[in-house]
């Protein structure tokens, strides 16, 4: 297998909205930072789908708010699971950031008297989400792109990151196989930086690109990193249920936070059952299982949905204010303005991840992280409009401590761990009997059928051992030998990447016998004061961190 180095001072895995500020901190410092995308660069992560907004208090649409306010509101979002000092970094540092992405050309929506505008969201007390229409993160991405096209930073797009190479407990780089010509890219980095987002396409219904299969939680972990209460997936209430070929595809809280009502099959707006005050507006966990529970109950839509309607609203204020959503539904041929659209929960956001500090940290030496990846920033729960300034402010954060890293050491190499890893994808060239994307959509309908938005106890250790056993039958997969986009090779590192992690999910669901956030287990479904503690796991053990 041909084997071509590429050396760096800062290795940024991802080109998202934590990947792009991140690089952007590291050309600051003086420093060559080079950006690796899985896909096409600035096209292949979630930032740019993120439609809703991105949380800072400023005060300009409710003057009552405030730093404490937001960070209350993350913290009982999150069923105080979260990592305090990180929110508390999150909550401080966002209204900075924002002023930071103003500067480098996106553009928010403002009141007449020339404010930004805030709209409110699920689990907030007052209106703190600054927003570009329902293209929010598109504004941003936009910006983030142009700033270092400016700069002339170095992106590389359409290379699959398999392994870290490490030296004892240090990063030193990261092996890539260039999807043109399945090559093998060593990129020799002083210091490496984890931004690759989520892994919404561990289901079948998702919101995410379909590049998200959790590559980043899979490196980490088998490099002997920290991962973090891994069993908190959430499903954002809100997807598309038809046609087929837009099935998962996200609609946008910002419909309900404009006044969008959810009705069941017989015409009941049924938020008034589960969260009287907050309404539409609860927090992303209790809606989805409020729509989940109308759906089994028999008050779903022919398509397995319920209906969400804004048809009261102004024409031309929706027009205004959720453009977007407006073609998005043209497209297949209904008019949201004057008559209801069907939703059902779709996979959307990990909540765990790489553990970090609050210098984006991790447990090994020279990897730091930012964005989806990590864990700790929105305990079990994500309230919206909180990742994008997560991006932003841990972006930041990464970059300056990468680079304070990067100055601080020197380029080394482990020509032998470069080579297995080699040999590993060389040896899963062969004829077999399973289908890499078959097998892929097995572990898909596994994860919905018994460890998705309601978990418990039987169907969980179901799940383990069916994960197990597909294990074994990794030997099987049946893999073609052509050099150029060899999607049979990428699916096959995937599937590999995706059982080790949905085995991560599904121990850490066990363990946690309680509900919280996103995490609903119906043989234990009250939240329970000894479990406010966080799971850790890595290669050697499990750990606990009380919260």
């Amino acid at each position: 297998m041909e084997i071509k180095t590429i050396s760096t001072d800062v290795l940024i895995i991802g080109s998202g909205g934590a990947g792009s500020r991140a690089a952007i901190e590291v050309d600051d410092a003086g420093l060559k930072a080079i950006i690796v995308s899985k896909g096409l660069s600035f096209r292949s992560g979630c930032t740019g789908m993120a439609e809703g907004g991105y949380n800072a208090v400023f005060k300009t649409v409710d003057k009552d708010d405030s730093i404490d306010a937001h960070f209350n509101d993350t913290l009982k979002g999150g069923s105080y699971l979260n990592d305090k000092k990180l929110v508390e970094i999150l909550v401080n540092e966002s209204p900075k950031r924002l002023v930071d992405l103003e500067n480098f050309g996106a553009l928010f929506d403002r009141q007449e008297s020339g404010e930004i505008d805030q709209r409110p969201f699920g689990g907030q007390s007052f209106r703190r989400t600054c927003y570009q229409g329902d293209r929010t993160g598109a504004e941003l991405l936009n910006a983030l792109k142009e700033e270092i096209i400016k700069r002339d930073i170095e992106c590389i797009e359409e290379v699959m990151i398999t392994s870290l190479v490490t030296d004892g407990n240090q990063v030193i780089g990261a092996t890539g196989l260039n999807l043109k010509d399945s090559s093998l890219i060593y990129f020799q980095a002083k210091a490496t930086i984890l931004a690759s987002g989520g892994a919404g396409q561990l289901y079948p219904v998702t919101s995410n690109t379909f590049q998200k299969n959790g590559d980043g939680y899979a490196i980490s972990y088998r490099a002997g990193a920290n991962l973090v209460d891994m069993e908190q997936v959430q499903f954002h209430p809100t997807g598309m249920v038809a046609p087929e070929s837009k099935k998962g595809v996200l609609v946008t809280e910002a419909v309900r936070a404009e006044g969008g009502k959810l009705i069941n099959s017989e015409g009941e707006r049924f938020m008034s059952k589960y969260a009287p005050e907050k309404m539409e507006l609860a927090t992303r966990d209790v809606v989805a299982r409020s729509i989940y529970q109308e759906i089994i109950e028999g008050r779903g839509t022919e398509n397995g949905g319920v209906y969400l309607d804004i048809s009261h609203l102004d024409d031309d204020y929706i027009d205004e204010k959720l453009e977007t959503m407006v073609l998005q539904f043209e497209n297949v041929g209904v008019d949201i303005k004057h008559g209801p659209i069907e939703v059902a929960p779709t996979a959307h956001h990990f909540m765990g991840g790489l553990k970090i500090d609050t210098d984006a940290s991790s447990s090994l030496e020279n990897l730091f992280g930012a964005g989806e990846v990590c864990g700790g920033v929105h305990g079990a729960n994500r309230l919206g409009g909180n990742a994008l300034a997560d991006t932003q402010v841990f972006g930041k954060i990464a970059g300056e401590s990468a680079s304070k890293a990067a100055k601080e050491s020197e380029l080394k190499t482990n020509d032998e761990m470069v080579q297995e890893e080699a040999s590993r994808i060389e040896g899963l060239i062969k004829e077999g009997s399973i289908k890499p994307k078959e097998f892929k959509n097995r572990i898909k309908s596994l994860m919905w059928e018994k460890v998705a938005i309601v978990r418990e106890e039987k169907t969980l250790n179901e799940a383990l051992g069916q994960l197990q056993e597909m294990q074994k039958e990794l030997v099987d997969l049946d893999v073609s030998d052509k050099k150029q986009y060899n999607t049979d090779l990428v699916t096959a590192l995937e599937v590999i990447n995706m059982l080790e992690i949905c085995i991560l999910t599904v121990k850490s669901a066990i363990i946690r016998r309680e509900s919280r956030g996103a995490h609903f287990r119906s043989d234990f479904p009250e939240s329970k004061d000894e479990w406010k503690k966080s799971i850790i796991i890595n290669k050697n053990k499990i750990e606990f961190e009380a919260r």
